[in-house]
Formats: C-alpha cells, structure tokens, sequence
C-alpha cells in the first residue's frame, strides 16, 4: 500500500471529523472564488459606475481573506495533528521512517486542500448568479444576474489555495521531525498548563480593558489625548491593551469567579457540578488564548459589519436629508426650464423660488475649534414664507422668526466644529446685521445647489435685497423618480445650473455602502464559520481526553442527562464567554463609531448583533451534539 493510499484511506475513515474543518474551507474558498469573479463581472461593469472601485475593493477584500484563512488552517492543522499524535506514534513503532510518515500527512492534507478547492470553485460557480444578485440589489440595482463561470477567477483561486495547502501540508510533514516517540504517546494528555489566578494579574487584566475603552470613547479630533499621542499610536494603544487584557481576563479573573462559585458547596454538590466547575477552570484559564482569538475575532466580526450596516440602514435618511427636494437646480431662462418640463412624469409640485447669495461678515462665528477661520462666507438667503411654503410640501415643521433675526439651515452641523450659531450676529457688506434665533439641522432646499441656507423675515428678506445677488431655484417634487430621469434633466442643463437629484446621489451612496455591505456580510461569515469552528475543534480534542472519565462516571451510575447537562453547561461557558467579552468590545468600538460620524446606529447594530449570535449559537447546539455522541459511543464500547 503506498503512502498516497493510507493517507486517502485515513481520510475517508476520519472523514466525519475533518467535515466541520472542509466545510469552513470550502466555504472560504468559495467567497473567493465569487470576490474575483465579481471583479471580472462584465455585469458588474456594466450596472456600476464604480466599477473601477469596486473591483479596487473586491481584490482588498480578497487579500484580508487570504491571510485570514491561511492562519485559520494552520491553526486547525494544530489540533488535528494533536489528535493524531498516538497514531503517529504507532507508524513509527511499526518502522515506518519519519520521513514516510512525513510525506503521508503531508498527502492527507494537500487532499483535503484539493477537494476543498475542487468543491469550492465548483459550489462558488453555482453560487455566483445569487451572489452577484445579492451585490447588484444591495447596490439599488433591478438586474437579474447571469450564470457566468471565469476561468481566470478559477485559475486565481487555484493558484492562492494550492499555495496555501502546499505550505500547510509542509507544516504537517515538518512535524514529525520535531517530537520524541514518547512526546508523541503522551500528547493527548499534555494540555496548556492551567496557571494558578493572580490579584495583580487580574486587577492588571481589568485596567488595561478599562483603559482602551476610555482612549477609544474620546473624541477623535476635540481630545487632548489623541492630539498629543497621534492617531496612529493611539489606535495601537487601544488594540494593545484591549488584547492583553482581554487575555488577561480569561488567564485570572474568570478564575477567580469560577473559585468563588466552587466556594458555594451547598450548590456544588448537587449533582456533576463539581467535576462541571473544575473542568471549566481548567479549560478557560488553560486556553486563554484560544479564548482571547474567539473574542477578538467575534469582536472585529460585529464592530466591522455593524458600521457597515449601520451606514446602509441610514443611506435612505442621509439622502433624504441632503436633498429634500427629488431634483434641483438654479433656473437661468425659461427655455432651460421648457426643455426640462418636457421630460418630467407624475410631478407632485414644481416651485420656483427666489434666492439670495450674500456674502457676511462672520467673525462672531469663529472659534478655536471651526475648521474655517475666514471672516467671511457665503450664505444662500430665503425668506420666511418661501420656507413655510416647501416645509408644507415636504411636511415639516414651520418656521416664525423675529425681526432682525434670521434661522441657518446646517444639515452638516456638529458641535465640535460647527459655529455656535444661537445668539451669534452676522453682518452683510452694507452693514445689515442678523443675529441667529437658532439652527436647524435639516434644509428645505437641496444642499448641493444651495449650500447653507439663511431664512429671514419676509420684510427683512427685501431690505437684503440690495446686500446680494439675486438668485431663482426650481424646486422639483417627483413620484417614482429615478436615476434614468435623473440623467435625462442632468442632460437639459448646463453645468453652472448646479442640478442635484436626490434619485442620483442616493443611488451613488448606494452603490459604494452597499459594495462594503457585501463584502464586510461575507468576509463576517467566513470569520463567523472560523471562530465556531476553532471552539469546534478545541472542544472536541478535549472531549477525547474526557472520555475515560465520563466513562468512569457512567460505571458510577450516573445518568446519561445528569452528563449531557454537565457537558452542556461547560460548551456553553466556553462558548458564551468570549461571545460576551467580543460583543462587549464591539458595543464600545461602535459607540464610538457612532459618536464620530454622528449618526444613530442602535437598531442596525442590535440586529446585526442578534443575527451574529444566532448563527454563533448554531456552532454551540452541533458542539454540544458532538461532545455527547463521543462520550455515548465510549461508554458503550467500554461498558
């Protein structure tokens, strides 16, 4: 039998045990796979305007997952070969050469490296016409996608994989090199080395988390911290600390509340309790490193695809805000205005107003934080009735302002940088003063034709007449409008006619919050599927260990539910622990996020979140699964 045989026979004996670790590869080489046929999607081409960008994105996306993935299957090559150390351990005894023993593990896993590949083009090809349906409707387009195989995307996708499988499989057959026969017998046995919980180590573990969140929930550009340390140093420090102490976390303070818990002997000593909280100081305390990667993985899953999504959800609202108005544009001549008329459909108002553009003097509005220190800007000016008269159309709020007074409309307005508006006096070139009663984040008019816009009194409206020039907008509200429409107006109208459509920036923002929503969702699943599955595997090598004393216990008489609930309680610990920590530095991360663009992202983020923990959870049900059918299947070998 030759060294290619045994090693494809040992596969398909262990297939049911390398299933989880296949599918995660599969499932990753498949999202590569569709990354690189999206760049080279004639479709995609076609239906962006982006496409340069977004096959920019699309190649970053793949390298992120490359690394991501190459790291991942070192990783779990490391708990297979400890599994399987024993049986190393047997060739060798048997005669075989380590050389032979080498080269069959580095067979069996360059087969497994190929049928993942073979499997994951093949399903990506499938997949391709959904994902490429998923991409175009994220993006806001109405477009069936083709059936549409790319042979150099197969041929990218075999040339990264097969690298990545040939330098693991190399890692397998360096292995054997590096252990004594009687390292080999005892590897099962040989775990991470449970250190005992230290005060000073877990007060440590508990400021460091505490510091990172403080330097991470401080203002980016107002905070006195970030200016003197720098950008760059200061986000090192925040991921530095956050790590170690999050490391730190699982190495003493989880034992110190799992020793406390064990104090409760009352508690403790009602059924497998006992054995439940002893395991379970082991396990966390020896494996807080595998728990600190699960919850630094879950935590740039969630911080990563919440922003994301957070952005997406209020794409619609932000458009909205911009422009108020379907179409804009400043109206020069009747005949512009003729030629535009002929190609509207279902309008259900069409205004044209009059406007100011005055130049003020604004020296009151300087401060040390506003990024503009001119004394002197340009405001477009409305008055009072042309104002109540589109917040009527576009039902908003009416406006009564005083005398001398006037409201700026500043929907890009932040208390960081912005003007302190209220109270705040402004003064034209022929001395006409107004001083701000208040602000408004929100405009009546598009904020790409007109700016920031001043409203006034009626009376005070005609005494500033003199102060600018004279300026007439038409205003246009339109059902079903697109971008087709859009175009079409864009086309009727000279450049300096400064046309905004709301149908055309709402489809541009789409289009690039909806590329990272794509990618960000399926790059989140594949780091989703990795993370489950290193807890999968982690769980289930210990579970091997676990074997004789489960078997024991049964010999005891004690019931199979009493061990099911016992082998429950501790996956479940393993895996709620890390979800909660991850979940906790993604809370902060976003918060901060949030606070920085100023834009509410509490109910995409808790979706996101529920969704990501839902499909956590399913990893916890097939590992609670697992554990048990290992543990029945020994007890009634052993008896």
């Amino acid at each position: 039998m030759t060294l290619f045989s045994l090693a494809r026979k040992n596969i398909a004996r262990n297939f049911s045990q390398y299933f989880l670790y296949i599918a995660s590869m599969v499932f990753s080489i498949i999202i590569y796979f569709t990354f690189v046929t999206l760049k080279y999607s004639d479709t995609i081409a076609e239906q962006t305007a982006s496409s340069q960008k977004l096959g920019s994105l699309m190649s970053g996306a793949a390298v992120i997952l490359i690394f991501f993935v190459f790291i991942f299957i070192a990783y779990s090559n490391s708990f297979f070969m400890k599994k399987r150390k024993k049986e190393v351990a047997l060739y060798a005894l048997l005669g075989v050469r380590n050389r032979q023993i080498g080269f069959m593990l580095f067979f069996e896993n360059l087969l497994l490296g190929l049928f993942s590949l073979v499997v994951g083009i093949v399903l990506g090809f499938l997949c391709s016409k959904g994902f490429m349906t998923i991409l175009i409707h994220l993006m806001g387009y109405d477009v069936v996608a083709p059936f549409t195989f790319s042979a150099a995307a197969a041929m990218n996708t075999g040339i990264v994989f097969l690298v990545i499988f040939l330098v693991t499989s190399f890692q397998g057959y360096r292995l054997i090199y590096q252990f004594k026969l009687i390292d080999l017998f005892h590897a099962s046995k040989k775990g991470e080395v449970a250190p005992k919980p230290s005060m000073i180590v877990a007060v440590l573990g508990v400021l460091l988390i505490v510091l990172g969140y403080w330097l991470a929930m401080q203002d980016l550009f107002t905070s006195k911290v970030w200016e003197k340390i720098g950008f760059l140093m200061t986000v090192l420090i925040i991921l530095t600390t956050v790590i170690m102490g999050t490391f730190l976390l699982f190495h003493s303070v989880t034992g110190f509340v799992l020793a406390m818990i064990k104090k409760n002997e009352k508690w403790l000593w009602k059924g497998l309790h006992v054995i439940t909280i002893s395991q379970l100081l082991y396990r966390i305390r020896g494996n807080a490193r595998t728990l600190t990667v699960i919850a630094v993985l879950s935590a740039t899953t969630v911080t990563a695809g919440g922003a994301v999504y957070g952005l997406y959800y209020n794409t619609n609202d932000s458009a909205k805000t911009i422009n108020p108005n379907t179409f804009m544009y400043q109206s020069t001549d009747a005949e512009m205005d003729k030629q535009v008329s002929a190609v509207l459909l279902n309008t259900k108002y069409d205004e044209n107003i009059e406007a100011l553009s005055i130049t003020f003097h604004t020296k009151e509005l300087n401060s040390p934080s506003t990024f503009d220190s001119s004394d002197k800007r340009s405001y477009t000016v409305i008055d009072e009735k042309t104002y109540n008269q589109l917040a009527s159309l576009q039902h908003k709020e009416k406006l009564n302002i005083k005398d001398d007074h006037a409201v700026i409309l500043d929907i890009g307005y932040d208390k960081r940088f912005s003007p302190i508006y209220t109270g705040k006096t402004i003064t034209t070139g022929n001395g006409h003063p107004l001083t701000f009663q208040s602000f408004k984040m929100q405009t009546v008019l598009n904020a790409g034709t007109a700016g920031i816009t001043v409203v006034v009194a009626d009376d005070q409206y005609k005494v500033l007449q003199k102060d600018g020039e004279v300026l007439r907008y038409r205003v246009l509200g339109v059902e079903d409008a697109s971008v087709d429409l859009s175009q079409k107006i864009a086309n009727q109208l000279p450049e300096e006619a400064l046309f905004s459509s709301g149908p055309q920036d709402y489809q541009t923002s789409l289009e690039g919050v909806g590329s990272l929503l794509f990618i960000g969702s399926f790059l989140g699943l594949v780091f989703l599927a990795a993370t489950g599955s290193i807890i999968y595997f982690k769980v289930l090598t210990e579970a091997e260990e676990d074997k004789s004393q489960y078997n024991m216990l049964h010999k005891m008489g004690v019931s199979a539910k009493e061990m099911r609930k016992s082998i429950a309680s501790q996956v479940f610990v393993i895996f709620v622990v890390p979800l909660v920590v991850g979940l906790l530095h993604s809370v902060v991360a976003l918060k901060a996020f949030s606070s920085l663009l100023m834009i509410d992202l509490a109910k995409p983020v808790l979706l996101w979140m529920i969704a990501y923990t839902v499909i956590y959870g399913l990893y916890y049900f097939l590992t609670v699964a697992s554990y048990n059918r290992i543990i029945t299947l020994n007890n009634r070998t052993e008896g």
